[in-house]
């Protein structure tokens, strides 16, 4: 064999051996390659329109992220889960050194499922994620800046007082490969920045704004004890009225809350005037019993005894279930 074909078939086998080192290192230099990060701020400047009926809030922010990967491009793939809409302004971008600076303004209207069991003395959790739409957490990371304040108080809430805002990193998994038919497993995981915060009502005003009517109504009913055991029908009179007058005081109350399966302090209560009420009514037929049998100075008695202890009991169950509701 010429000395020319033997070099030159000694080269190719050294060719194809450094390709093949070179291969085995950048498939080993892929595996080992770790998803880029992307440090995210948040800075809430507003919570408005709280709507519980329609269970969705408004909340405008200040967005501001720092990432080395010029393709994320979070101007066009910023994505926020649970949004019914959103809306992006005053965005700015500084692309002039290593990392990518962007900021904007978020305003968004977001869905959220309200806790009314102890309205109105209630505590709800906001909650705020993002996520890029494009890369997942193979390609991406988030990493929280939590330095300095992430709300201004004096603004970002009326009517609540917060009592925290917490900040987080974390992985959502979908349960989908998204039409990806190389994955073993249709799973895709997406990293997320999340937002919580804790917020508290400030309902002394409100309370007596939705209850004063209830509670007028149960002293009118209550005021028939003094009346005369002889003017029987205005005490019927003024008892029925009463109960109607709670009954609709309710469903005023329940307009403006989401449906609930379970009972609520709303709905326990309404429930115990309406009892109240309905004890008085009774108290009331037992009195015209009285009368009728000439019983007059025992009617009386009965009277004043039903109402020391119908008030007593409307009282320490009112009290005992606001203590309840305020310390849950």
């Amino acid at each position: 064999m010429p000395a020319g074909k033997i070099t030159m078939n000694k080269t190719l086998l050294l060719l194809t051996f450094f390709l093949l080192i070179s291969g085995i290192f950048s498939m080993l230099a892929a595996q080992d390659a770790k998803p880029d990060t992307v440090k995210t701020g948040i800075y809430i400047t507003s919570i408005h329109d709280i709507d519980f009926k329609q269970k969705e809030f408004a909340i405008s922010v200040w967005l501001w992220l720092k990432y080395k990967n010029r393709k994320f491009n979070f101007l066009q793939n910023l994505e926020v889960p649970q949004a019914k809409s959103v809306e992006k302004s005053f965005s700015t971008v500084d692309s002039s050194g290593e990392e990518v600076y962007m900021q904007m303004k978020l305003q968004c209207v977001m869905k959220d499922s309200w806790r009314i069991a102890n309205f109105p003395f209630d505590r709800q959790t906001l909650r705020l994620s993002i996520e890029n739409s494009q890369y997942d957490s193979r390609s991406l990371i988030f990493i929280a800046d939590t330095v300095g304040q992430h709300f201004d108080p004096r603004f970002a809430l009326r009517g609540w007082s917060i009592d925290s805002c917490l900040m987080s990193t974390g992985n959502k998994i979908y349960e989908t490969g998204f039409g990806d038919a190389s994955l073993a497993k249709p799973q895709t995981v997406y990293s997320t920045f999340r937002v919580r915060l804790s917020i508290k009502r400030e309902a002394g005003g409100l309370f007596w704004k939705m209850f004063l009517g209830m509670y007028i109504a149960f002293l009118i009913a209550y005021v028939c004890f003094y009346i005369h055991a002889d003017s029987i029908d205005s005490r019927f009179g003024l008892s029925v009225g009463s109960l109607f007058a709670v009954i609709g005081n309710k469903y005023i109350v329940d307009s403006t809350l989401p449906e609930s399966s379970s009972f609520t302090l709303v709905d326990i209560l309404h429930g115990l005037t309406l009892f109240m009420i309905l004890a008085i009514i009774t108290a009331t037929a037992y009195s015209l019993l009285l009368v009728k049998r000439d019983e007059l100075k025992k009617a009386k008695k009965f009277d004043m005894i039903a109402a020391q202890v119908v008030l007593f009991i409307y009282v320490v169950l009112n009290a005992w279930f606001i203590a309840n509701a305020l310390s849950d």
